[in-house]
């Protein structure tokens, strides 16, 4: 498969699923050698056959970002596959569904922090050295509009997302003399497992997510990885630091449907 990445090695967290996989197999579709991680090995799998049925390059590596050592052997086995590592989308991420503050039990935000937050430093920790030996590429990191403001409910979630845009902006800021350029992603309301999941806990969630949306819709996964893509390209040479929001204008401010 011939692109705009052929020749290049991605990495993928979370990548058997949703956005994960959108992005995975965009990556593929442009050349990159495509190394995928999660902790559900089945889905994973299937993503990798799917890119090589397409006549791309891809391995899968079962992986719980939150432990430091799956992580390590996560990035050692993907630049033993296929010498080196030129990006990284670092999307692997839970949403648990608490409610207020004081409902919030420790497991719930331990296991948060843990894997959106804790898991994303690891990543970031051992990609970066490798992306320094191929002389620099790009990291992007999957964040979120909650981690911008305040909300009611989720704060675990939140404060780990806030945690994510300001791991991303330090990177930035220290990495950008190594050629190595680091943005977030911040995706809304997208059609994933992660909203079906929401949906069958709260019924009408994505009615209520819906009649927020100023574009009058719910995004797709693959609006996300066109996002990523451009952001690892040569067209976003000068784009760092960036927190891009994703969501229809949903951060943009308040919308009130008449």
């Amino acid at each position: 498969m011939a692109g705009q990445f052929e020749g290049k090695v991605a990495l993928v967290t979370g990548g058997n699923s949703g956005i994960g996989k959108a992005t995975a197999l965009q990556f593929a579709r442009e050349g990159a050698r495509v190394a995928i991680s999660a902790r559900r090995a089945p889905e994973g799998e299937q993503v990798v056959a799917e890119i090589r049925d397409a006549g791309g390059e891809a391995v899968f590596i079962q992986t719980d970002v939150s432990e430091p050592d799956q992580v390590e052997a996560m990035v050692a086995t993907t630049v033993l596959t296929y010498g080196g590592l030129d990006y990284a989308f670092n999307n692997a991420g839970i949403v648990l569904d608490v409610g207020l503050t004081h409902e919030h039990t420790e497991e719930d935000w331990d296991s948060t922090i843990d894997i959106n937050m804790k898991g994303l430093w690891l990543c970031m920790k051992h990609e970066i050295p490798e992306i320094i030996k191929r002389g620099g590429g790009a990291i992007v990191n999957d964040s979120s509009g909650a981690g911008l403001q305040g909300g009611i409910g989720r704060m675990a979630y939140r404060v780990s997302k806030a945690g994510v845009n300001v791991m991303t902006r330090t990177a930035a800021l220290e990495y950008g003399r190594d050629n190595i350029r680091v943005n977030a992603v911040l995706p809304g309301a997208i059609h994933t497992s992660i909203l079906d999941r929401m949906e069958a806990d709260t019924p009408g969630i994505s009615e209520e997510l819906l009649n927020r949306m100023v574009v009058g819709r719910i995004g797709k996964p693959e609006e996300i990885a066109e996002a990523v893509i451009w952001l690892c390209s040569d067209a976003a040479s000068f784009v760092n630091g960036v927190m891009l929001s994703l969501d229809g204008g949903t951060t943009a401010g308040r919308f009130y449907m008449e």
